[in-house]
């Protein structure tokens, strides 16, 4: 392909690091089918796919201010994708911001995907300090994320993984740890006030008593039957334990706001695998395992 202009307000960026995500495997394939007029009805509309990115300001348009040739630069770019490349352009104002200094391409780039999903879930469950939530799912992109944010609101948080990866999901600062391959964490005797299912292989049905009265349950997915977006919708008639499927938000507050838990220590993205660009490919096929432990990282430069 040919290498990107960048618009009046838009910024060129060379990619030093991507990462194969959910989102990704989902615009490839086309699932759930029901997006496919969103996504593209036979192939992806997008040519080149990639949400997160990490890499230099290589040019600029005529009326970009904010940034310069030479930045540093992370972010997150769904809808218009592109980081599965050497070059990428995204507005001025879109999801991007300066670097910490303290990180490397490879470990900026897998800061925005599954923290920005944790956080909409987070903010519309309104979780506060001493509250107990239950984190299923606690390895993958957006569990991993959701631990550490919700420790930093400080919520009281029980994880849900499995017994090769219990050391990990305590060491993000999970309070209580269930091994779901000994243990059926539905059974489990304590009760929470938010239940989120952060892969999406659970149900309300088989979570709800779990919950307390008022108890909320969030999940990244539409659940069996794409029931949860319905059940949502009819919460608002409950006066007890409700269903929320909040819609993402993301924007360069977004960025800005994980750029600040990043220099602080609050959050730290979880890397399983490192690829090439050259071998994609395999990336896509191992994240599409559903066995990926927080984040695929994709180089597309020389390491730093």
């Amino acid at each position: 392909m040919e290498k990107p202009t960048p618009e009046r307000d838009g910024v060129l960026v060379r990619v030093h690091a991507a990462t194969v995500n959910r989102t990704d495997c989902a615009f490839r394939a086309g699932t759930p089918v029901v997006a496919r007029p969103v996504y593209g009805l036979v192939r992806p509309r997008a040519r080149v796919l990639g949400s997160e990115f990490a890499g230099v300001v290589e040019a600029i348009g005529s009326s970009v201010t904010s940034f310069q040739v030479g930045d540093r630069v992370f972010g997150y770019n769904e809808g218009r994708f592109g980081a599965h490349a050497e070059y990428m352009t995204i507005p001025e104002d879109g999801s991007v911001a300066l670097m910490p200094a303290s990180v490397t391409f490879e470990e900026a780039a897998p800061t925005t995907e599954g923290s920005h999903y944790a956080l909409s879930l987070i903010r519309a469950a309104k979780v506060r300090s001493g509250q107990d939530v239950l984190v299923n799912g606690a390895t993958g992109g957006i569990g991993s994320a959701a631990v550490q944010l919700l420790k930093s609101v400080g919520a009281n948080v029980t994880a849900v993984c499995a017994t090769d990866h219990v050391d990990l999901v305590r060491s993000l600062g999970a309070d209580r740890v269930i091994d779901y391959t000994a243990e059926d964490f539905t059974r489990d005797e304590q009760t929470y006030d938010v239940v989120l299912d952060a892969v999406g292989k659970s149900s309300f049905g088989r979570c709800k008593r779990l919950m307390k009265p008022h108890g909320v349950y969030l999940s990244s997915e539409l659940g069996p039957m794409a029931q949860n977006p319905f059940l949502a919708l009819l919460s608002p008639l409950s006066r007890g334990k409700k269903v929320l499927f909040p819609i993402p938000k993301h924007d360069q507050a977004m960025v800005r706001l994980l750029k600040g838990m990043i220099q602080s220590g609050a959050f730290k993205p979880v890397i399983d695998k490192r690829y090439p660009l050259d071998q994609i490919v395999e990336a896509y096929r191992y994240v599409e395992t559903g066995q990926k432990v927080g984040n695929v990282v994709i180089a597309t430069a020389p390491t730093d």
